[in-house]
């Protein structure tokens, strides 16, 4: 991990990282850390939250691993209360915790008669599916805000980012759940920016584009390692023409939670995407 923005700002700050044992904001987690913040690193799995923030603590960072459910209001108060405990009261949030399940995903792009029994149709989508999507990624957003920004009211320094997707801008065939949550991420970033711009709490989010991970890796290459027809679809839809790397979303994630770099900046909602929300197709 290369970076040539360290915010000294952040040096001492109290951060909140949901999701953190993954991929994408486990190498935040490293990257906040590196500039001198106390990282409390939240995952619904202990055993990936310990493992980044031993990395942390290794390599000189300060660091706690915390197991959650964002979806469990005690829960958040609970380790609310442990990290308050640790480290003190939070000034930052990073809503990280979120994706998709094939339980909310349909077989085809486009509509048409089931051909066998593994063809899944928009009509055969269950409630659960889509009600866990959704609400892993809209109200794993919302309640974690309604619990950490109460230590944020009235203190200098203090921000919430939000993790929307190039979805939000134009939603993706098969995944409508995910699309329509990011879009309502998207939505309530600028709603609790405003709400929240007398008391000090800036709120912003990223939207990442197409970047491999462990959720979407089937999806986007064969058993073979050989690229899906969807991963040729959005390499011909990104001008950059490649997947982006979990450290390419560093650099602004630091300058958005930070109060030194963008303190006149809320309800922003910054593609990094290699210009996919961007291009038309022609």
């Amino acid at each position: 991990m290369h970076l040539s923005i360290k915010p000294e700002t952040l040096k001492g700050k109290v951060v909140v990282i949901t999701g953190a044992g993954g991929v994408i904001c486990g190498a935040m987690a490293k990257a906040i850390a590196a500039c001198g913040a106390k990282v409390a690193v939240l995952d619904r799995l202990i055993d990936k939250a310990e493992i980044v923030a031993k990395e942390i603590t290794d390599n000189g960072g300060i660091a706690k691993g915390y197991m959650n459910n964002v979806l469990d209001r005690e829960d958040l108060k609970k380790v609310h209360a442990e990290i308050n405990a640790d480290f003190g009261p939070v000034d930052i949030l990073i809503n990280g915790a979120g994706g998709n399940s094939p339980k909310a995903t349909t077989t085809q792009e486009y509509y048409e008669e089931a051909k066998d029994e593994d063809t899944i149709s928009f009509f055969d989508l269950k409630q659960e599916g889509v009600e866990f999507v959704f609400d892993l990624n809209f109200m794993g957003t919302f309640l974690p805000c309604q619990e950490f920004a109460r230590d944020m009211l009235g203190r200098k320094g203090c921000s919430i980012l939000n993790v929307s997707s190039m979805n939000a801008f134009t939603p993706l065939t098969k995944i409508p759940a995910y699309s329509a949550a990011k879009s309502s991420v998207s939505n309530f970033t600028k709603w609790l920016a405003v709400h929240f711009s007398k008391t000090g709490i800036r709120v912003n989010a990223i939207a990442p584009g197409f970047l491999v991970t462990a959720q979407n890796k089937a999806l986007l290459f064969n058993a073979d390692g050989t690229p899906t027809a969807r991963t040729q679809k959005i390499l011909a839809a990104t001008p950059m023409d490649r997947f982006g790397e979990a450290d390419e979303l560093l650099a602004a994630t630091l300058f958005l939670i930070d109060e030194g770099c963008s303190s006149f900046i809320t309800g922003v909602v910054l593609p990094i995407d290699g210009g996919f929300s961007s291009y038309a197709g022609v």
